[in-house]
């Protein structure tokens, strides 16, 4: 685990040279609408790819049910049933149905972005805060109570929490699959990111950037417009291959790996106290 961690400001943290917590880098690089639960249409389309699998034709179906043919083609194409009739194709097809469930949700189209009222939730309780940010580097639940302090329980309600809010699929043994697209970002002016204005920019800032490793640049230059987002692919590139890398090496014991924090921004803007020199 990292061995620098966070400001005291999120959870309970201890102070650190370094300021924010190792998995909290990586999610401010990767910088909709809620999700809802699956419907009956969803399941039933389901159905329909699990019966063309199976080669099981309607009248098959239909006397496995012990249903009219037409009756079967009728409610499939309807696309409208109560679950116990979806659970008794289900049956047919030697198929369980949180399988099925499963598959629906894992087809579901994976977040962009999080609405204002879900990243207001988040950042409202710190722990659920910190938990999203441990869930974006794809912690384990012993692994974030193992290195916080929250118990088992706390960390199984907040897993559910996301789970509700739609960053995660909670998945037995409170494993989890992550629902977010890779170019997934915290809203620019959201609750979360000016959370962290407020709170780490300062903090990052204060260090020295001397040591091993460690550096910032600063350039300033007037370039043409058209070309600027180009050099936004350029640093996007980097901070996926910085994730990449940070995935990649969790393979390593802790004694091999450091903590670090990549910030890539770039804007037009000038420093305030040489805009009031103009002329």
């Amino acid at each position: 685990m990292p061995r620098s961690v966070g400001s005291g400001r999120i959870g309970r943290l201890k102070k650190s040279r370094k300021g924010l917590p190792t998995h909290l880098r990586v999610l401010i690089i990767d910088t909709q609408e809620p999700r809802t639960m699956s419907t009956t249409a969803d399941l039933v389309t389901a159905l329909k790819k699990e019966l063309k699998t199976a080669q099981m034709t309607y009248a098959d179906l239909a006397q496995a049910l012990g249903m009219a043919e037409s009756s079967v083609k009728r409610m499939l194409a309807k696309g409208d049933m109560p679950l116990s009739r979806i659970d008794a194709i289900c049956r047919a097809l030697a198929l369980d149905f949180a399988d099925l469930a499963r598959r629906v949700a894992d087809e579901q189209p994976l977040l962009k972005e999080l609405t204002h009222e879900q990243e207001k939730a988040v950042v409202a309780d710190k722990k659920l805060l910190l938990m999203a940010i441990c869930v974006l580097s794809q912690w384990t639940l012993e692994q974030v109570t193992g290195y916080y302090r929250l118990t088992d329980a706390e960390g199984i309600k907040y897993l559910a929490q996301l789970d509700r809010i739609g960053i995660i699929e909670l998945r037995p043994l409170n494993r989890y699959r992550l629902k977010l697209a890779k170019t997934f970002r915290w809203r620019p002016h959201g609750p979360v990111m000016n959370y962290f204005r407020d709170h780490a920019l300062l903090d990052y800032f204060a260090g020295g950037f001397d040591g091993l490793g460690e550096g910032v640049l600063l350039v300033h230059g007037n370039i043409s417009r058209s070309l600027a987002p180009a050099f936004m692919e350029r640093m996007q590139r980097v901070a996926q291959d910085f994730a990449q890398q940070h995935l990649a090496d969790q393979k390593l014991p802790d004694r091999e790996r450091e903590g670090y924090t990549l910030l890539l921004a770039m804007r037009s803007w000038e420093f305030e106290a040489f805009a009031s020199m103009r002329r």
